[in-house]
C-alpha cells in the first residue's frame, strides 16, 4: 500500500522570528560515571539546527540519540562542548523547548483538558486566554470531543496527542520528541506521524525526533542525523532530497532507506557484539 502523507499549507500562526529557534551543538560530549567504569555516550557532536528545520536523530540502542536530547532540553548537561539556543547557552530546562516522551507523561487524576491547560496555570495565563488555547489546539488535535475524559479513557494514540497538545499549548519555538510513537501500532503510528507533519507545517516549530526507524526519519525529516554506536559521534548528515508528501512505495524513497539501512546497521552489529560480550549500555 502506498502511504503519503496529506498536508494543508497556511501562513504560520505562530511564525518564530529567525533565529529565534536555532540550536547550535559544539562539540558535545557526555560521559557517565567516572575512571573504569566510565561510559562515553556521546564524543565530539557538532551540529546545527536552523530555525523550523524538521531533524530525526537515528540510530541504533546505544549511540546517544536520547542522551543528546536531554542534553538539548536541559535536563542532563554535557561533560564538555556547548549548546545554544538562539545564541544562548542551554544549562537547565526553559519555556522555549517542550519535550514529548514515548510514555506520554500525562497526569492520570486530571482529564484532558486540564492535562492541555496545566502548563498554562503554571504560567499565570488568564482563565479566558487559558480557555481559547486550550480550546484552540483540542481542535486542531481532534480532542474537542475528549477534553472531559481522563487518560485512563483514551487509546496509546489518543494520549500522544494530550501530550503533544499540552506542549503546543506554551508555544515553545522548539519540539523535542524521543521515540513518541514508538509504542504504537502501525497505523496509529503513521496517523500521529502525518498529523505531526501537518502541526510542523502550521507553526513551523524546530523539531529534533528521536527514532530507531529508518522508514520514520525518512517520512518526517528535513534531515537525518546518524549517530555511531558508543561512542555516539556523527556518522551522517544527511538532507532528505524528496518533496513532501512522500510516497513510501516510491523508488527515490526506498534507496535512501537502503543507503541509511547500511549505515545503520554497521552501528546495530557494532551493538550487538557489544551485547555478547557483557559491555552494551542502552
Amino acid at each position: 500500500m502506498t502511504a503519503t502523507a496529506t498536508l494543508r499549507k497556511p501562513e504560520p500562526a505562530h511564525a518564530a522570528a529567525p533565529g529565534a529557534a536555532e540550536i547550535a551543538i559544539d562539540h558535545a560530549s557526555k560521559v557517565f560515571g567516572t575512571g573504569e567504569g566510565a561510559v562515553v555516550a556521546l564524543e565530539d557532536v557538532t551540529v546545527t539546527i536552523p530555525s523550523g528545520q524538521f531533524v530525526c536523530l537515528l540510530g541504533p540502542s546505544g549511540c546517544g540519540k536520547s542522551t543528546l536530547l536531554n542534553a538539548i532540553a536541559g535536563f542532563s548537561p554535557l561533560t564538555s562542548g556547548t549548546i545554544r539556543m538562539a545564541g544562548r547557552p542551554v544549562v537547565d530546562p526553559g519555556p522555549d523547548r517542550g519535550m514529548v516522551f514515548q510514555e506520554y507523561a500525562l497526569f492520570p487524576w486530571m482529564t484532558v483538558e486540564q492535562n492541555i491547560r496545566f502548563g498554562l496555570d503554571i504560567k499565570g495565563v488568564g482563565r479566558g486566554e487559558a480557555d481559547a488555547i486550550v480550546a484552540r489546539i483540542a481542535g486542531t488535535l481532534g480532542l474537542s470531543d475528549f477534553l472531559g475524559r481522563f487518560p485512563k479513557d483514551l487509546s496509546g494514540g489518543m494520549r500522544q496527542r494530550v501530550a503533544i497538545a499540552r506542549i503546543l499549548a506554551l508555544d515553545p519555538p522548539v519540539m523535542l520528541m524521543d521515540e513518541p510513537f514508538g509504542a504504537l501500532d502501525a497505523l496509529t503510528r503513521r496517523t500521529l506521524q502525518d498529523e505531526l507533519l501537518r502541526i510542523w507545517a502550521e507553526y513551523r516549530k524546530t523539531i529534533v525526533f528521536v527514532t530507531h526507524s529508518i522508514e520514520e526519519a525518512i517520512y518526517l525529516a528535513d534531515r537525518i542525523v546518524v549517530l555511531t554506536y558508543r561512542p555516539g559521534r556523527m556518522k551522517r548528515d544527511l538532507t532528505v532530497p524528496l518533496a513532501r508528501p512522500r510516497d513510501t512505495a516510491s523508488a527515490e524513497f526506498n534507496a535512501l532507506k537502503r543507503e541509511l539501512a547500511g549505515l545503520v546497521m554497521e552501528e546495530q552489529q557494532r551493538f550487538t557484539q557489544a551485547e555478547l560480550t557483557g559491555s552494551a549500555v542502552d
